[in-house]
């Protein structure tokens, strides 16, 4: 049985200007250490579920791993809060590596500043994956349907792997790049492949976010928040469709338009390689 996710608190709740003591379910925050090859590595602070595949993902996006079979062992201890990890390779892995800042060329378009185990691992994605319009709705429509955790607290992040007719795999967290590593961790464990596959994410799409995409190998994101310039800059070169503010009859399609089907309209620059803003209705 592992731990809870939400926890209750006692509040004061303010509606109708009036004061009111009242019981409130928050987000649990839980800290866990990962310790690779006997040395502390990293910890992460998340929601205590799904907690092995979380530690998968995130070892295969920082390039520690690129297979499950290159982890010898991987043990939670839930209680102490740590995940012990052993991997083929037994060389100690610098921990300045996982925060050292590199300037450098993305496929050789523009200067970025991104860290560099991103600079290793980031990759451009091939997939031949398109989507109708309307399917961007149906898909955000079931994340909503599926965010039980953030109903009851109001303070995690969902998300869902699809395919291009129902979901895959759907996971929460209070860290939005930890939800996208439950799901990478769980499409190793299970060798899904995921070029014919989209995620769909409840949160701000980052530069960061969207390399964790690139690593994972989607090529469609959907988003009910708007992207940033650089997360824009980057699904230009990696070859990510990233569609935002999906909300009400409207959505936005910032990058690689010709993955959505049905947008009826006239562009005049390429479908590839620049910037969107693409109202359907």
């Amino acid at each position: 049985m592992g731990r809870k996710q939400t926890a209750s608190r006692h509040i004061v709740k303010y509606r109708m200007m009036k004061g009111a003591e009242a019981e409130d379910d928050v987000a649990v925050e839980y800290p866990l250490t990962i310790v690779l090859n006997g040395e502390e590595w990293a910890t992460v602070v998340c929601t205590p579920s799904d907690l092995e595949d979380m530690v998968l993902g995130f070892l295969a996006a920082e390039g520690i791993v690129r297979f499950p079979a290159q982890i010898q062992s991987l043990t939670i201890d839930e209680p102490g809060g740590f995940a012990y990890v052993e991997t083929e390779q037994r060389q100690s892995v610098p921990k300045g590596d996982v925060m050292k800042r590199l300037i450098g060329s993305c496929c050789g378009k523009s200067r970025h500043i991104y860290f560099l185990n991103d600079a290793k691992t980031a990759k451009t994605v091939a997939t031949s994956l398109h989507i109708p319009a309307e399917d961007c709705f149906r898909f955000m429509n079931r994340l909503h349907e599926m965010s039980a955790s953030f109903r009851q607290t109001g303070g995690v992040h969902n998300a869902a792997l699809f395919s291009p007719t129902d979901v895959v795999v759907a996971r929460t967290d209070i860290g939005r790049h930890n939800a996208l590593d439950k799901i990478y961790g769980y499409c190793l464990k299970h060798r899904i492949p995921v070029d014919d596959k989209l995620i769909v994410f409840s949160g701000r799409v980052s530069s960061e976010v969207l390399l964790k995409i690139s690593k994972i190998g989607v090529g469609i994101l959907l988003s009910k928040s708007a992207p940033t310039d650089l997360a824009i800059d980057l699904a230009d070169e990696l070859n990510v469709t990233v569609v935002g503010f999906i909300r009400g009859n409207s959505f936005n399609v910032y990058t690689h338009p010709h993955r959505i089907k049905g947008l009826n309209f006239k562009g005049g620059r390429s479908q590839h390689g620049h910037r969107h803003d693409i109202a359907h209705s």
